[in-house]
């Protein structure tokens, strides 16, 4: 049985919660994470680069010069690849990065994910997780509550937006739904606080 504590909001511990751990509790495979880093950071590349081919470059449309008797190489424009100004060849056009892993090795590395947060004791599971109203003030009083001074990444079972409000001004808290989570949101915070419902739902769907 893997279990780790449960704590209140005011940091205070109220007992022990089992996770899943066909979930939590797997060997992590480390090149399955790194597959699906690699693939999330190409989806977020732009690709917007573009250069002009000869086509696209203003001007050119006479011939500079006559085919022959000149004594010059023949030439048919000034915008040909080869004249200063003229068109880029195989130069990088529009084009998406983006491709997919298939969905078990997807799940597998949301897994290893999880199951190295809670083997760094990087995992706080939380009793519940609410506001009256949207307030910095509190949401900062409850992570220091809970001895969370990084990068931390808040998931709850469903969106609350007083939670999402709360969390907005602090560029080190980022705060979604367990159906939004990714490996590298998981990566990239040093501390993962998921609600008691989050870790349910989290272990009932992945396993």
């Amino acid at each position: 049985m893997l279990k780790v504590a449960l704590y209140k909001q005011d940091g205070s511990q109220v007992g022990d919660i089992e996770l899943n751990e066909a979930v939590f509790g797997i060997e992590p495979n480390k090149t399955v994470l790194s597959e699906a880093v690699i693939m999330q950071r190409a989806s977020l590349r732009q690709g917007t680069h573009a250069v002009k081919n000869r086509s696209a470059v203003r001007g050119g449309g006479r011939k500079p010069w006559k085919q022959k008797g000149t004594g010059r190489a023949r030439q048919g424009s000034i915008r040909s690849p080869q004249w200063v100004g003229g068109g880029v060849v195989f130069g990088p056009t529009p084009r998406s990065y983006s491709y997919k892993m298939p969905k078990k090795v997807r799940r597998l590395a949301l897994k290893s994910a999880y199951s190295t947060k809670v083997q760094n004791e990087e995992v706080l599971v939380l009793d519940s997780l609410s506001f009256e109203a949207p307030k910095t003030k509190d949401f900062v009083k409850m992570l220091g509550a809970l001895n969370v001074d990084k990068k931390a990444l808040i998931v709850t079972a469903e969106k609350d937006e007083n939670v999402a409000r709360s969390a907005s001004n602090l560029q080190s808290v980022k705060v979604l739904t367990v159906n939004e989570v990714s490996v590298l949101d998981l990566l990239m915070h040093d501390k993962l606080i998921l609600t008691k419902d989050a870790a349910e739902i989290a272990g009932e769907v992945l396993a």
